[in-house]
């Protein structure tokens, strides 16, 4: 599928967050230009663009992700808190506006069709194993068991965006990177990766907690 219609697109650049499709994002707004943003949005489609704003080089990604609003509740002082959830992904061509808030001339990104269905349960199957050993192994790491929520996605696609969003540690330095993938394998192949690499450095580390424990 690739890249598909392009459209204008209000933009809110947030400091290190990705917004990855299906997640929630709670948002406060407050600053004038993004009040007026979501003033504009409300009385539109209730959507706009979440796009990453990297604090230390001051740019902005060029993949974003659509956040529609679910939510809104605007205080007397004008200031809002809104509940959205993460839409399709773009792709930024160009700022069209800078002021009083940015507008996007986007391209929709959607991943390409997959090469092969069974690899993809594969590696879909593989992902999931190694999540819950990384959920397993925290659990026994602080002792407090810790579990996987029954609503985890089941399709690959779905699956390789929850990852994306929900883990920390190396998986969030890599954010970014993985919402741009436009493939669903590929994706799936470097949070196995990450995945497997945390679940070798949990492996050791209560190997190492087990061994120096009182008895």
């Amino acid at each position: 599928m690739g890249e598909l219609a392009v459209r204008e697109l209000p933009l809110f650049p947030l400091p290190d967050v990705v917004l990855f499709p299906q997640e929630v994002l709670p948002l406060h707004i407050f600053e004038p230009r993004y009040r007026m943003l979501l003033r504009t949005a409300m009385a539109g489609d209730q959507r706009f663009g979440v796009v990453r704003w990297d604090p230390q080089t001051q740019a902005m990604a060029a993949v974003g992700c659509c956040a529609e609003i679910l939510h809104c509740q605007t205080q007397d002082d004008d200031r809002s808190n809104v509940v959205t959830m993460g839409q399709q992904r773009f792709r930024v061509l160009e700022i069209v506006r800078e002021a009083p808030f940015r507008i996007g001339l986007v391209s929709w990104i959607e991943d390409e069709p997959a090469a092969s269905h069974a690899e993809l349960e594969t590696l879909s199957g593989e992902v999931t194993q190694a999540l819950r050993d990384v959920v397993e192994l925290t659990g026994k790491l602080i002792g407090k068991p810790t579990t996987l929520p029954s609503d985890l996605p089941d399709l690959p696609r779905e699956l390789s965006f929850w990852i994306g969003a929900h883990l920390g540690g190396p998986v969030a330095d890599h954010q970014q990177a993985l919402l741009e993938i436009t493939d669903t394998s590929e994706r799936l192949r470097q949070e196995y990766e990450l995945l497997d690499q945390t679940r070798r450095q949990l492996a050791a580390r209560t190997v190492l907690k087990d061994t120096f424990q009182p008895q």
